[in-house]
C-alpha cells in the first residue's frame, strides 16, 4: 500500500484525461499526469498499484512515490510540473583577500619533502592557517585557474608543466627507389628525420 494515497476530483480526473489524450505539453508533465490517472484511489479512479504503474510508464517507484508526496503535501499543480532543483548550499567560494593569500602560498616555497605545490597541500594549508573553515581541492583549483598570477616565470597560472622538447621538428622529404622485385623500383615518397648538424 503507498504511503500516499492519490485521490483526485472529477475535475481534476478530466483535466488529466484531456491532458493525457490530446499528447500536448511537456514530456515530464504528461507522464506525471498518467501517474496520477494510473494511481488514482477514488471509487472512478484506475488503482494501479506502484508496481504496475513502474511497468506500465517505464519510470522508476522513486519518480512514482515523488509524485505522489507532491501531490499529497503540495497540490495538484506541483505534482504536474516538474520541481526545480533545490539551490545548493553555499560553496565557500575563494575571493579577496583569501584568493591574495592562496596565489601567494602557491608561488611560495613548497613544504619541506615536497618538490611542489599540489591543490591537495594548498587546500589543507588553507585551513591549517585559519583563512577559510574547509576547502575542497575542486575550490582551490578553480580559484587557482582563474588567476593571471605568474609566480615570477613567463606563463600565466600557479602551476607549470614540465618543459618538453619542442614538438614541431622540421621533416624532408626525399625521394628513393626501394629494390625489391615487386615494386620494380618505383619511387616511393619517405619521411626522413634531418640530420643533427
Amino acid at each position: 500500500m503507498a504511503k500516499f494515497r492519490v485521490t483526485l476530483t472529477d475535475e481534476e480526473r478530466c483535466v488529466l484525461r484531456n491532458m493525457v489524450s490530446s499528447g500536448k505539453g511537456a514530456a515530464r508533465r504528461l507522464l506525471h499526469g498518467r501517474i496520477l490517472l494510473q494511481a488514482d484511489a477514488s471509487p472512478e479512479g484506475l488503482r494501479y498499484t506502484d508496481d504496475a504503474i513502474a511497468e506500465a510508464l517505464c519510470v522508476s517507484l522513486s519518480t512514482i512515490h515523488r509524485v505522489r508526496q507532491q501531490f499529497v503535501e503540495e497540490s495538484f499543480e506541483a505534482a504536474l510540473n516538474p520541481r526545480r532543483p533545490r539551490q545548493r548550499p553555499d560553496k565557500v567560494t575563494i575571493t579577496g583577500e583569501v584568493e591574495q593569500r592562496l596565489i601567494a602560498l602557491a608561488c611560495g616555497e613548497p613544504p619541506r619533502g615536497y618538490g611542489r605545490w599540489t591543490v591537495r597541500l594548498l587546500a589543507d594549508r588553507l585551513v591549517e592557517l585559519g583563512y577559510v573553515a574547509r576547502a575542497s581541492r575542486e575550490t582551490i583549483r578553480q580559484a587557482l585557474k582563474k588567476t593571471i598570477s605568474s609566480c615570477g616565470r613567463s606563463k600565466r597560472g600557479a602551476f607549470h608543466p614540465k618543459p618538453r622538447l619542442p614538438s614541431c621538428i622540421t621533416w624532408r622529404t626525399c625521394c628513393r627507389s626501394t629494390n625489391c622485385p615487386t615494386t620494380d623500383a618505383i619511387p616511393s615518397s619517405v619521411w626522413m628525420k634531418p640530420a643533427n648538424n
